[in-house]
């Protein structure tokens, strides 16, 4: 596949892009947004921005209108990013639509970078890299940094920040509103089996605070990742492209066999002798270990850091547990016929106004 730089160098043709900013009690993090978005570099292109709130209450819709966004409120029983998104879209005039999340700053060359792929008429989606803004802030927030990190080229899915062609947009309906969480990916999929392509280049694009602190918001955003990979896969289990099949049954044994482990454990260590005890004890650490070190092993294409590395490789399978328990929940309230609410993970970083 071409770079960029290889590629003709013809200019592109004026069109219009609408930046898309969904948000809701995001506080200081709104407004770091809204700034970077006005400080992004001039190109051969026009320029809105639309910011949809998920009924704020902490003065977000009035900041953002002063910083010159167009507002949408929008006040759904049971709010979900999907909703917003396809509410700025809905209401845009952009040829292309750039959607951001209230808490990620836009690098000043993503724009005219992304807009500059879209002269492949096959693509219909162009992103980024997307890192974290302060990944020392926490244990947490130093693996979840890594977590965003994607070859360049062609990929299965984008994430919540990303360019996409208002046509295709149309064609699909933009995202499923039912969904609390794995929006991207699912309407991605729809995406490509209408033979587009969804290109991950190689240069930054946001940054992101995620403003993960706690144990318990750590758990929180798994348990929704796991939720997410239950009814998505169920949904998909029996067409001709599943997704994330594998994710999900994968991480039923993953989470499982960590869980049941130490049970596993319990009855020859209480039964044993001093002797036998350190022998039942060290060879599932000794396991555990290399396990750890091949995981390390196999992500340090992402940092040089190796202490980061070996902490990212702990967060590979510890959070298969939370993952774990947010797939159960969902198959349960799929069986009773329940829809669970929006996950929230973060509190407002502090009132704007």
């Amino acid at each position: 596949m071409q770079s960029a730089s290889q590629r003709p160098t013809s200019p592109l043709p004026p069109c219009a892009v609408s930046i898309v900013v969904i948000g809701r009690n995001e506080g200081q993090r709104l407004l770091a947004c809204m700034n970077s978005i006005r400080a992004m570099r001039a190109g051969n292109f026009s320029c809105e921005i639309i910011y949809v709130d998920s009924n704020s209450s902490d003065g977000s819709p009035e900041r953002a209108a002063a910083l010159g966004a167009r507002v949408i409120r929008v006040s759904p029983e049971r709010p979900s990013a999907a909703l917003g998104r396809n509410a700025g879209w809905r209401a845009a005039s952009g040829e292309f639509i750039l959607f951001l999340d209230g808490d990620t700053q836009l690098h000043p060359d993503f724009v005219p970078r992304a807009l500059a792929e879209f002269r492949q008429p096959e693509v219909a989606i162009v992103w980024g890299h997307r890192r974290e803004l302060a990944p020392r802030q926490s244990p947490y927030v130093r693996v979840l940094d890594l977590d965003w990190i994607y070859p360049p080229g062609n990929s299965e899915f984008c994430g919540g920040d990303a360019m996409v062609r208002r046509a295709v947009l149309e064609q699909v309906d933009g995202f499923d509103p039912g969904l609390i969480a794995g929006e991207e990916p699912e309407m991605c999929r729809r995406i490509r089996t209408r033979g587009h392509r969804i290109l991950h280049i190689d240069a930054p694009m946001t940054l992101h605070d995620l403003a993960v602190k706690t144990f318990a918001a750590y758990w929180r955003r798994a348990y929704r990742a796991g939720h997410a990979y239950a009814e998505i896969a169920a949904r998909f289990r029996n067409s001709p492209d599943p997704l994330w099949q594998k994710e999900a049954r994968r991480n039923l044994f993953h989470g499982a066999g960590l869980l049941l482990a130490p049970f596993a454990l319990l009855p020859a260590v209480l039964a044993s002798s001093p002797e036998t005890m350190l022998i039942a004890l060290g060879v599932p650490l000794s396991l555990a270990l290399a396990l750890l070190g091949r995981t390390a092993i196999r992500s340090a294409w992402k940092t040089d850091d190796l202490l980061t590395c070996c902490l990212y490789a702990l967060h590979s399978h510890i959070q298969q547990i939370p993952i774990l328990f947010g797939q159960l929940a969902q198959r349960r309230d799929a069986r009773r016929g329940l829809r669970s609410r929006l996950i929230e993970y973060k509190e407002s970083s502090g009132k704007t106004v």
